[in-house]
């Protein structure tokens, strides 16, 4: 098949996909995978770009999500407006708290965005008057588009992938940028991008930012598709998991956070339904044993993560030719 119409065929068998298998669990997986790769999109570009780790991001997913469910059914705000909402709060807090956080470094940048996360979480369980509390927040309304209301799994599908698509053309765009050359360059060397005269600092928390804004939009969706929020998706476990994702995927790869998050959504619903069937009466705990060594055995034997089989089907960035006034050194490329 020509190169050229790869793509465009790969995109348009998995949007049929639905309509050629009627199954109503097989959407919400699908549509749970888009969520996190949306999410695992914007640490793909902080972790494998920025060189930055963050394991606060399940704090900005519930903020997405929460902004939605309180300016909807509180302050009747049109959904729309709400999502919009979602997008900006994280992006904001990101901006406020990044610059001190960001100036910490390998397992002290780690810790403090966990802090952050684990912070999040516990304001979503005490703020009872705001949040519900442990409760959570219902009656949160369908998102609607015009004369569109995504009151379905099979719509809710179609609007997520939509957007995936659209958050992956951008990354892509981003990449072969002269901002995303900079990126490679600070996760290369940080000494060297600021000899060359980048801002390594700005681009840092540009990134941070930017992956907080995608984090809000996934969670503002997720809040319209499940119409109920409440503070135990957005925990320190999730946070964890988007960093698999994203370390799973291959970091500064094209695909990996996609593979990455279905991977690991899918081996979650693989190990929930067969390890009973070993271990009669086998609770949570053996799912996690059974998950880890299967991760394990992974990353000893790929660990450049799933990303790497790029070489089959690469990214259009693949082959951008440098920008001459990029202002970086010529050994700095993308892959």
């Amino acid at each position: 098949m020509n190169k050229s119409f790869l793509w465009p065929a790969v995109i348009l068998l998995f949007f049929a996909l639905p309509l050629v298998i009627d199954s109503n669990y097989l959407l919400s997986v699908l549509i749970v995978i888009g969520l996190y790769t949306i999410i695992v999109q914007g640490l793909g570009i902080l972790m494998g770009y920025a060189g930055q780790v963050s394991f606060g991001h399940g704090g900005f997913f519930g903020l997405g999500g929460y902004a939605v469910a309180i300016m909807t059914t509180r302050y009747d705000w049109p959904p729309l407006l709400a999502l919009l909402a979602a997008i900006i709060l994280p992006g904001l807090i990101a901006a406020v708290i990044g610059r001190p956080t960001l100036k910490l470094r390998e397992l002290y940048l780690a810790l403090g965005t966990m802090g952050f996360g684990i912070l999040i979480h516990t304001m979503f369980n005490e703020a009872r008057e705001l949040t519900g509390g442990p409760s959570g927040i219902a009656g949160i309304p369908y998102l609607s588009i015009g004369g569109l209301t995504f009151d379905n799994d099979l719509k809710f599908f179609y609007l997520v992938w939509v957007v995936v698509l659209l958050v992956l053309l951008g990354i892509n765009n981003l990449i072969r940028s002269r901002m995303g050359r900079a990126l490679r360059a600070v996760s290369e060397s940080e000494h060297a991008a600021e000899t060359a005269g980048i801002d390594t600092s700005q681009l840092k928390l540009k990134a941070f930012i930017f992956s907080a804004l995608l984090a809000g939009l996934a969670g503002g969706l997720y809040a319209f598709y499940i119409t109920f929020v409440s503070p135990a998706p957005f925990g320190f476990n999730i946070s964890v998991q988007f960093v698999l994702m994203a370390v799973v995927g291959g970091l500064g790869t094209f695909l990996g956070p996609l593979l990455g998050a279905a991977l690991v959504v899918l081996l979650g619903e693989l190990l929930r339904w067969a390890i009973p069937l070993v271990i009669p009466g086998a609770g949570g705990e053996y799912e996690i044993i059974f998950f880890g060594l299967i991760l394990v055995v992974l990353m000893i034997y790929r660990p450049e993560g799933l990303g790497s089989f790029g070489q089959i089907i690469k990214s259009p960035a693949a082959k951008t030719p440098a920008v001459p006034d990029a202002g970086l050194p010529e050994r700095v490329e993308i892959n």
